[in-house]
């Protein structure tokens, strides 16, 4: 089985969404978190077919990132 983390993180900035994985690799963003998983569900094992990984057998873990900024 092929194991992915991605991570997800919120831009402030921008008010969106991120997922990340730099091992397939792939960077996605989106306004809402569940557009967002939905994408990269759809677009890892198109990733991995460009980057000539295995692309059977696919688990993906969903990491959440959370980010404070002391002021």
């Amino acid at each position: 089985m092929n194991n992915y983390t991605i991570t997800l993180s919120f831009d402030d900035e921008a008010q969106k969404w991120l997922a990340q994985n730099d091992e397939i690799p792939i960077i996605l963003e989106d306004f809402s978190l569940d557009k967002l998983i939905n994408r990269v569900k759809l677009a890892v094992p198109e990733m991995l077919e460009i980057n000539n990984l295995t692309k059977t057998d696919i688990y993906l873990a969903f990491k959440m990132e959370h980010q404070a900024v002391m002021v």
